[in-house]
């Protein structure tokens, strides 16, 4: 199929020839400056007991970390503060190639503020949902344990089910706290239920 599309943006092969080559090198140029988006390469690590690592308790078993050498995950080993809020024991935390937040899969339902976010799942933590997290530990989104009122607004509940019935984006907030889109539970202000909410910072 590719070859076909070639074909037909490119009628004489030499000329094909000489704009996949120049594709490539321009490929190769914005992935030496960071534009071709390449996730950063980590390594599997086997922990033989609890280890604290840059503040974090990790339980015994795997982790992944960087190349240079800081952490990318680990399962907890207890009940940890990661940003504001506080994960149980057996969740599975991210941090970003520079030791910031990343996010959360949560071994089970945790509140974070006024919201009720998803955790666990069939599989343990690593099959359950994403809750992500600003850089300053501030909650950046996640799916919602049942329908609930979100600052005045009606949110749906989050998940491979709900996700059925159309996108399901998830419930996210501007770093300041405020809501700033969900998917609706029901019709509001003249939108319709299923459709996605968007609201300015407040």
């Amino acid at each position: 199929m590719i070859r076909m599309k070639l074909a037909l943006l490119f009628p004489l092969r030499k000329k094909a020839k000489r704009n996949i080559t120049t594709f490539a090198l321009l490929l190769g140029c914005l992935s030496s400056v960071g534009w071709a988006g390449a996730p950063p390469r980590t390594e599997r690590r086997k922990l033989a007991q609890p280890a604290e690592i840059q503040g974090y308790p990790c339980a015994k078993g795997y982790a992944w970390f960087y190349t240079d050498g800081k952490l990318q995950r680990c399962i907890v080993s207890q009940e940890t503060q990661f940003g504001e809020a506080l994960v149980p024991i057996g969740s599975i935390i991210d941090l970003k190639p520079d030791g910031s937040r990343d996010g959360v899969q949560m071994a089970r339902s945790t509140r974070i503020h006024d919201v009720l976010c998803d955790g666990g799942g069939f599989l343990g933590p690593a099959e359950g949902a994403w809750v992500g997290f600003y850089p300053s530990g501030k909650l950046k989104g996640c799916y919602l344990v049942g329908n609930q009122d979100v600052q005045g607004v009606p949110c749906a509940h989050g998940g491979f089910f709900a996700s059925l019935t159309g996108p399901d984006p998830g419930t996210n907030f501007y770093e300041s706290g405020s809501l700033h889109s969900c998917r609706l539970s029901r019709d509001f202000n003249g939108q319709k239920k299923n459709t996605t909410w968007k609201q300015a910072e407040k």
